[in-house]
């Protein structure tokens, strides 16, 4: 019996289907029909229906025309099809905007917006809450109860800022909040003697306009985590109203790939599964293929790892193309069943699309679809669809089973905007978000599938831990990095670690801050940046040389031992690489930048030293493993245009239900499922 519940049991397999807009089709009763019969053919049993309904909903202020979308799920239910259904606040009425242009954004020149686009709405406008809150409720009250209805989707892909004078009101209450109410701790905090930016009243502080205060680091970064706390705040708000009329039903919301305008991790603490929308720059001309795909298996652990007691949701992924891309590139034939594979593999119950059918004008009229303009079930997409829903039906018994990883690698949002705001370094090379992807992708290419956790998560269930960048420090996190070591944990820091506090405060006494200087037995005095036409090496003691790019700190060392100095510059000789070994684990800091394949060697000592299994793999080969009660499932996915002879034990063949000894061939393009008995 597998303890691990699939998220939607009532589907008896994995969730596949789409956003699908019928509004846009009421007067054409022949489409609405043939899109049901479309939809069985294809494999289709779940939809996400009104996302961007509002002003078809209530086309006039207290106008409630919800006739056509019980008749729609009605039709969707009788035909074995459920309805994810969303809360239409992502884009208002036009007659809202008219009549409470409060509703409607400031932007950070202090300038109101006008009506249009979606998602440009105040998030803190008494005005704008009353009215979401009188459209949830009555969509609430006419479909919480629905038999089909299987999960409320609130708004959709949250973003954006808002300077308007209740957003101005909100954040000085905010801060006001933070800072205990003592003007005083915000001063220090924010180290605003600098320049004579002193404050002597909550009210005299203004959010980062941009023709106003730029230069005090802890005012823009307090305003970062003051917009996702009102958009926290928002979305609580309309959990709560559906909630009300029926407690059962769990909620999402979809999140962006590596978005830089919210911290997810405090958005994922509200609901009850985590989604998002996956949306690569496919077949692109500056990178391979694979690490297109690795890319996005890094989004997939990112978004698993914020609940990953339980799966997640691919909410929204391109059949096809998007159309707003640079480059809007086809996925090529294979690539778009494989991609949704990759998903499940990685944790995934659902494949999910945008969109179902193509609609017939506006900005997305040409953006991918299962049923395009044609409308036939004879394209390459709509049978590449069907295909992919055929062998999630293959498969089903792995919904609801989990990964189980040993390795984790930290991505904070706050110290990704700390760096990005930092004067320091050099603004073209900081690459925060790169270097941790990069990491992440090496250990993939080692055999090894590492969780994405933040300065906050728990550290007990890991093995090893690799922190790059990790300038800005949370309270207590280097407390709790020295348990883990001293319990046995290997943990691979990087340069700039530990130099700045939550508030952006430099530590004094010695980079990194906190106790890692005692943990790593280093201290870093200096970090030099490197123009992009100059490198350094390094060498370790096995006569190993490595190219430095960017940056390298010169480390003062103290109990640690050496693993690697410098070759040349003004460093030569010193230390650039060092382990420390602490109670039953060790702390290894790297001081300098190296490429990710160049790390394997670091990261190869850390893995040993922990006991992590490698699972050797041919170029082009992705692995990744989720564990029921009693089974546990190896998903292997070819991305290259060659077959290849994958290594493997004695196993079963789940797609195909043969046995195998000692390999198999995997055809280009392609994946199998490898399920094997776990003994007790």
């Amino acid at each position: 019996m597998n303890k691990f519940r699939p998220i939607f049991p009532q589907l008896g397999g994995f969730a596949h289907g789409g956003d699908y807009n019928p509004e846009q089709w009421l007067d054409r009763p022949d489409i609405l029909k043939k899109d049901i019969e479309l939809m069985k053919e294809a494999h289709i049993n779940v939809v996400t229906l009104g996302v961007f309904s509002w002003s078809v909903y209530e086309p006039k202020e207290g106008e409630y025309h919800f006739d056509w979308l019980e008749e729609i799920m009605n039709n969707l239910y009788a035909n074995g099809i459920h309805t994810i259904l969303a809360t239409p606040s992502g884009a208002r009425p036009a007659w809202l905007d008219k009549q409470y242009p409060e509703c409607m954004r400031v932007d950070a020149y202090d300038h109101r917006e006008h009506h249009g686009l979606r998602h440009n709405h105040c998030m803190t406008s008494p005005v704008y809450r009353e009215k979401v809150k009188n459209i949830d409720s009555r969509l609430a009250e006419r479909f919480a109860k629905h038999p089909g209805l299987l999960m409320w989707h609130i708004s959709n892909e949250f973003g954006g800022e808002c300077y308007c004078e209740s957003c101005v009101a909100n954040f000085r209450k905010y801060l006001a909040k933070r800072y205990d109410n003592d003007i005083e701790k915000l001063n220090h905090a924010w180290w605003t003697t600098f320049w004579s930016h002193r404050f002597t009243d909550f009210d005299q502080i203004d959010p980062p306009y941009e023709t106003g205060e730029s230069c005090v680091l802890g005012l823009t970064l307090d305003w970062k985590r003051f917009t996702t706390h009102s958009t926290c705040d928002f979305m609580k708000a309309e959990i709560e109203t559906l909630r009300k009329y029926n407690r059962d039903i769990p909620v999402t919301t979809n999140f962006m790939e590596i978005y830089d305008g919210l911290d997810y991790q405090v958005l994922a603490k509200e609901v009850d599964y985590i989604s998002w929308d996956s949306y690569p720059l496919m077949h692109n001309d500056y990178e391979s293929i694979e690490d297109t795909f690795l890319r996005t298996a890094f989004c997939n652990a990112q978004f698993r790892s914020m609940k990953k007691d339980r799966p997640f949701i691919l909410m929204e992924s391109a059949p096809g193309l998007v159309n707003w891309h640079g480059v809007n590139k086809m996925k090529r034939p294979g690539y778009g069943k494989l991609m949704s594979l990759q998903a499940v593999a990685s944790g995934s119950d659902t494949v999910q699309y945008f969109q179902w059918r193509k609609g017939r004008g506006s900005s997305e009229q040409f953006h991918g679809a299962v049923v395009d303009h044609i409308g036939t079930n004879d394209t390459r997409i709509f049978r590449e669809v069907a295909d992919t829903g055929r062998t999630l039906k293959e498969i089903a018994e792995v919904c609801g089973s989990v990964q189980k990883n040993e390795v984790a690698v930290i991505w904070d949002w706050d110290n990704r905007w700390a760096i990005d705001d930092a004067r320091a370094l050099s603004n073209d090379s900081k690459k925060y978000e790169d270097t941790v992807i990069g990491i992440w992708k090496e250990l993939m290419r080692m055999g090894v599938e590492a969780d994405v956790i933040s300065q906050d998560m728990d550290f007990d269930d890991y093995k090893v831990i690799v922190a790059p960048m990790m300038y800005l420090l949370h309270e207590g996190v280097g407390e709790r990095l020295a348990k883990f070591v001293n319990k046995g944990g290997q943990l691979v820091a990087s340069y700039f670690t530990g130099y700045v506090d939550e508030s952006t405060l430099a530590y004094l006494g010695g980079f990194p801050g906190q106790n890692l200087k005692e943990l790593f037995g280093v201290i870093a005095e200096e970090i030099d940046s490197l123009y992009p036409t100059e490198s350094n090496y390094i060498i370790n003691s096995y006569g190993g040389r490595y190219e430095v790019k960017d940056y390298q700190e010169y480390l003062r060392v103290n109990g640690a031992d050496v693993l690697a100095t410098y070759e040349g510059d003004y460093l030569e000789g010193r230390a650039a690489v060092t382990r420390k070994e602490n109670g039953r684990g060790s702390a290894f800091y790297v001081g300098c930048r190296l490429d990710s394949k160049d790390m394997r060697w670091i990261l190869d000592k850390a893995l040993a030293s922990a006991a992590v299994e490698l699972t050797p793999l041919p170029e082009g080969i992705e692995h990744h493993v989720r564990y029921s009660d009693d089974y546990r499932y190896d998903f292997y996915l070819n991305v290259t245009k060659e077959a290849k002879d994958v290594p493997c034990s004695l196993c079963e063949d789940f797609i195909a239900s043969k046995t195998f000894a000692g390999s198999f061939v995997l055809q280009p393009v392609e994946s199998t499922v490898v399920k094997r008995k776990l003994t007790k």
